[in-house]
């Protein structure tokens, strides 16, 4: 049927429903049909539908006009000037931004205008803005968005971590898109060789992407490398580990070779699921065991650590020089309650979080004190020794390998599930009381520490003795107090009828000597900790809210308030289980000083300069200026944050300082059902530096070592505070979903006001992936490398320049493969071994090199992209042609001593040699011509000791110079005051001597210099009785014993010899005084008190004016 046969149908059944309806209606009444009523109709059926299928559709928006129109300007032929001119600097621009930077650059050449406009950093940061959207990538009505009607306020400051230290908004925009560019050629890089390939004299072809073979038989699903980034400048290494079983291996990716290390290790060990078939982990279900999977840390540096998560688990651990591990001492079930020693149950202890340094900041600052953790599943929290390393052991106590040092009960009955420590503290952080431990327990509990602990000293005999080791572990423990941040406290069940006996947000721990407890004290503690340590995770989880053994942690030690504080503890609830959501805390740790409440009225009002009665300020004289001035540095908001003057003169006591935990919450952005499996934050060498460590905030003046093209930051050029700098000092962070997704923030983001309030922080970039499962993540200040389960790995740009992937490092498996993880997947025992999925990832620390590791199933694959385009963009004049010690490679232009290109090889070594000799000379011109480094052709020591000497002369020349003319000055003042006497006679005996008289007021000589002023512009007459005719002689020979006052010569500047000659000029100058004030006196009686100016030509100094 047609469209025109069906409305005529629609149309037939519409009228005779209209027709049908009366006769109803007067049928069920019973009345006689009365005659149709004079009504319109209502509207055919036809067109009710088209209404309703319109009012159901969106309206289309609106096509108006452009919002502004271009019209050419009628201009005459003679017209050369243009019309770009005339726009304002913000059209300009927003104009220029849209360019490239090449382009950019470009401009600055077309006029001294565009040079001003691109020079500046405000083109530059409209540039970045425009290329790398940032938050607005996140919203799509912010892209779409094409009306500026004003809902959505576009910003111009992107949030990111730099690339570079001393970075600009040029250099950051230009290095950011020639790394992203190199990233997406995805171009091999120059490597330097291995040692021992280059003394074999092998040539190994230079590949962008290099596979090889672990050698562990399951998924290894940890990594850690060595980049060669240290001052040590190690050779590049990889550690891999699989906790399934508890090995890890070591390899070289450079020549894609797994080295002996860890293959000859028979220890094998068992997950939790195995041993105990039948029963739930993580503490669920009847709630009568703990129990997770087994947990493992891998560093480069010192080897790997391993923990059984079964009852009863022990630590294992291997250093990086053996070739076989041992396993560590665990608890004896010593009990010791007058020193603070409760049992622990090994058999019922399980190891649910290990941590092993990964730098040498820790064991250094501790004394080899600390360089393991481990915690478990009954709240303890046990230190390990590394053993002998350099420079971490202490000079009075040597510490065993594997040592047991320190041990704390933090939360009795419920399990550490998470350790993390500041890899780059130090001495300076340390002294700045910054945190460097965090854990984290099944009930969201988070405590830290922010000193280190001292061990007491015993006796080395009885340190053989196991039991004695923890006794001093115990008693090393009580040295510190850790510290629990309030708003992660346990929270309690409610129980409305009493029916338990224990508070549940109640929890003892393990106290510190600083309490002074007295001995029953310390015993009652200790019997109380003991008891927490029996109970059972069903009692924990009756009592308590938020049992969670799957929560992740991750921390910023480097976030900074200003107040030597601003760590930031970020916590991830993933929502694994059935009744759980997905929640990302973040807790952010606050220090002020405690100001008490001031009394307004006793201080002065920020307007008492502006009510005093202001002197007028003098030509010449030095009066104050007022206390509030227009000055651009100052703001009123910075007034309760400036010290006050007893402060400064340290009068009083420091006041103390005040801390406190602000909460924040990480939004979703409306997803539903989130569950988190990866996260990971930036690691990048500028994101792990504080305030005080940054180079742009502690740098005065240039450096030509950071970018030829540097732009001015601020107009004083320098930064005062991190939001001046580009990208605000931010820090990125990001989560992998279940689903696929990845949700990344600024962890840095403001705070809440107060710690009552909790803030919500909205996403930087939301990125939607073609994997099923989001297995691991990686990030670093450039870009963000993402893993799933199904294999597919890819490079993406967290601030958003492009929504597709920068670059795929490893391509999804064959559709049979993920056909086989989809129906395992949904089978009833689930995947298990996903031999498919990415385990781990790891990425250089240095944004600006393109290399990283990341392992499929049990094999590894490294790249290594070449960023020459970047290396362009950097400064030359530290440049390092010699490659690592033993190798026989350059490393820069040549790999491998092959008879093809050798030739070549030493003629552009000769050549470069050549150049870089012909720099040094003129260098070293440069330097004698401004320096005179090579005067008398003598060594440093001694043009030093030449500049002393000099140095002492002048010095000696200007004390002189100054006693002389402090000498002539007096004898001037003196002379001069006698003949004024004698030239007036009005001598006076009883006046007292100019050098006795109080100094001249600022009134008094504002007097004086405009009477001075107004002689000058006076008309002198032509003649005059009294005028005295003073000629001046011409010298002859190169002295003249006679007078000669000349002008010319500053009488300060005449030594005390010449004192006759002093007063002879000094007698001419008080003639020509006497002469100016009789010429005056004599006006004044003929013209009055108010001489008008005289309109006949002078000889006087002044022009002749009319009057």
């Amino acid at each position: 049927m047609s469209a025109e046969e069906q409305m005529a149908c629609d149309a037939a059944l519409a009228a005779s429903l209209q027709e049908s309806t009366p006769e109803k209606a007067s049928h069920g009444r019973g009345l006689k049909a009365l005659p149709a009523l004079n009504t319109p109709s209502p509207p055919p059926a036809v067109n009710r539908i088209t209404e309703y299928e319109k009012g159901a559709s969106t309206p289309p928006r609106k096509k108006e006009g452009p919002a502004f129109e271009v019209l050419k300007k009628i201009r005459s032929p003679n017209d050369k000037r243009s019309p770009i001119q005339d726009l304002p600097n913000e059209i300009l621009t927003h104009s220029l931004a849209h360019l490239s930077p090449t382009d950019l650059t470009s401009v600055a050449l077309v006029s001294k205008r565009f040079h001003d406009l691109v020079t500046g950093p405000h083109a530059w940061r409209s540039a970045f803005a425009h290329y790398f959207p940032g938050e607005a990538s996140v919203s799509a009505e912010l892209l779409d968005n094409e009306d500026d009607t004003g809902e959505f306020v576009r910003s111009d400051r992107r949030t990111f971590t730099r690339l570079t230290a001393l970075a600009s908004w040029r250099s950051e925009y230009v290095m950011r898109t020639r790394l992203l560019r190199s990233l997406a050629r995805a171009r091999p890089a120059q490597a330097n060789g291995s040692p021992n390939a280059a003394r074999s004299g092998q040539s190994h072809t230079v590949t962008p992407m290099i596979d090889y073979n672990s050698q562990l038989f399951t998924v290894v699903n940890h990594l850690h490398a060595n980049f060669g980034n240290s001052p040590n400048k190690r050779p590049l290494r990889v550690v891999h580990g699989a906790d399934d079983v508890g090995t890890a291996t070591s390899s070289d990716p450079l020549v894609a070779k797994t080295e002996s290390w860890g293959l000859t290790d028979p220890q094998m060990f068992l997950q939790f699921s195995e041993r105990f078939p039948g029963d739930a982990q993580y503490g669920l279900g009847p709630g009568d065991v703990v129990g997770a999977p087994n947990v493992m840390d891998v560093s480069q540096p010192y080897g790997m650590i391993h923990g059984e998560g079964s009852p009863g688990g022990m630590v294992y651990y291997r250093s990086s020089d053996e070739m076989r591990g041992h396993f560590l001492q665990c608890s004896s079930g010593l009990s010791v309650p007058d020193m603070g020693v409760p049992r622990v149950a090994s058999p019922e202890e399980a190891i649910t979080s290990v941590w092993i340094a990964k730098s040498n900041a820790i064991p250094s600052l501790t004394g080899g004190l600390i360089g393991m953790l481990s915690g478990s599943s009954l709240g303890i929290v046990t230190a390990y020794a590394l053993g002998s390393i350099a420079g971490a052991n202490n000079r009075e106590q040597r510490f065993a390998r594997g040592e047991m040092t320190a041990r704390w009960a933090l939360s009795p009955g419920v399990p550490i599930i998470a350790i993390a420590t500041d890899p780059e503290y130090s001495l300076k952080r340390q002294a700045q009381n910054r945190i460097w431990v965090v854990v984290l327990n099944a009930l969201g509990e988070v405590f830290y520490l922010t000193k280190f602990p001292k061990r007491p000293s015993i006796d080395r005999a009885s340190r053989s003795n196991d039991e004695a080791l923890e006794r001093s572990a115990w008693a090393t423990g009580r040295g510190v107090y850790w510290s629990l941040v309030e708003p992660s406290r346990r929270t309690a069940r409610p129980d409305p009828y009493a029916n338990s006996s224990i508070d549940g947000s109640y929890s003892p721990r393990s106290s510190w000597n600083g309490m002074c407890l007295s001995g029953d004290q310390v015993q009652a503690e200790t019997r109380e900790i003991e008891e927490f340590t029996v109970k059972k995770p069903r009692d924990f989880r009756r009592m308590c809210e938020g049992w969670d053994m799957q929560r992740k942690l991750e921390c910023d030690f480097a976030g900074d308030d200003g107040c030597n504080a601003g760590e930031h503890v970020i916590v991830f609830d993933c929502g694994l289980d059935e009744n759980s959501l997905a929640v990302v805390r973040r807790y952010t740790r606050c220090r002020f000083k405690d100001c008490p409440g001031t009394d307004l009225t006793s201080t002065s009002p920020l307007t008492t300069a502006n009510e005093a009665p202001a002197n007028p300020p003098s030509l010449f004289g030095s009066t104050s200026p007022p206390i509030l001035s227009n000055s651009p540095g100052f703001s009123f908001e910075r007034l309760d944050e400036s010290p006050t003057q007893d402060d400064l003169t340290g009068s009083i006591t420091p006041r103390p300082m005040i801390e406190e935990w602000r909460t924040s919450t990480f939004s979703l952005d409306g997803l539903k059902h989130v569950q988190v499996l990866a996260s990971a934050i930036d690691e990048s060498v500028f994101a792990t530096q504080t305030t005080s460590e940054d180079p742009l905030l502690g740098f005065s003046g240039r450096s030509t070592s950071s970018s030829p093209s540097v732009t001015p930051l601020s107009p004083s050029g320098s930064i005062d505070s991190s939001a001046d700098m580009p990208g605000q000092r931010a820090r990125l962070m990001a989560i992998g979903t279940k689903t696929g997704s990845i949700l990344v923030w600024n962890v840095r983001a403001p705070t809440s006001k107060s710690a009552e309030v909790t803030t919500t922080i909205e996403p930087v970039r939301i990125i939607h992936t073609d994997s099923p499962q989001i297995s691991c993540l990686a990030m670093s200040s450039l870009y963000l490398v993402h893993g799933g389960n199904d294999g597919l790995v890819q490079a993406w740009d967290p601030l958003g320049s492009s929504m597709q992937p920068i670059r795929t490092l490893h391509s999804r498996f064959s559709l049979r493969a993920r056909r086989q993880l989809v129906q395992a997947q949904a089978s009833a025992q689930g995947v298990g071994i996903n031999m498919f999925a990415a385990g781990a990832i790891c990425i250089d620390p240095d944004a600006t090199v393109l290399r990283g590791v990341v392992s499929l199933g049990n094999r590894l694959r490294y790249w290594s992209f070449s960023s020459s385009a970047a290396d362009e963009y950097k400064s030359r004049k530290r440049r390092f042609r010699r490659s690592e010690r033993g190798s026989n490679n350059n490393g820069e232009k040549f790999s491998g001593a092959t008879r093809t290109n050798l030739k070549t090889h030493i003629d552009n070594e000769r050549l470069e040699l050549e150049r870089e000799q012909e720099h040094r000379k003129k260098e070293a011109q440069r330097l004698a011509g401004r320096f005179g480094t090579q005067f008398l052709d003598g060594n440093e020591e001694e043009m030093m000791a030449y500049a002393a000497i000099l140095s002492q002369e002048s010095l000696e020349m200007e004390r002189l110079r100054r006693a002389s003319d402090t000498s002539a000055t007096t004898s001037t003042t003196a002379v001069s005051t006698d003949h004024s006497n004698l030239a007036t006679g009005n001598a006076t005996p009883g006046i007292p001597s100019p050098r006795m008289s109080t100094p001249k007021t600022d009134d008094e000589l504002d007097a004086d210099i405009a009477e001075a002023i107004r002689q000058s512009l006076a008309p002198s007459p032509s003649t005059a009785a009294f005028d005295i005719p003073i000629r001046h002689a011409k010298p002859k020979g190169r002295k003249s014993s006679s007078a000669r006052p000349s002008p010319r010569v500053s009488p300060l500047l005449i030594g005390s010899s010449k004192a006759h000659e002093m007063s002879d000029l000094d007698f001419a100058l008080q003639l020509s005084l006497a002469e100016e004030q009789s010429k005056q006196q004599q006006q004044q009686r003929e013209e009055g008190d108010f001489p008008t100016l005289s309109s006949r030509g002078g000889h006087g100094k002044g022009k002749s004016r009319t009057g």
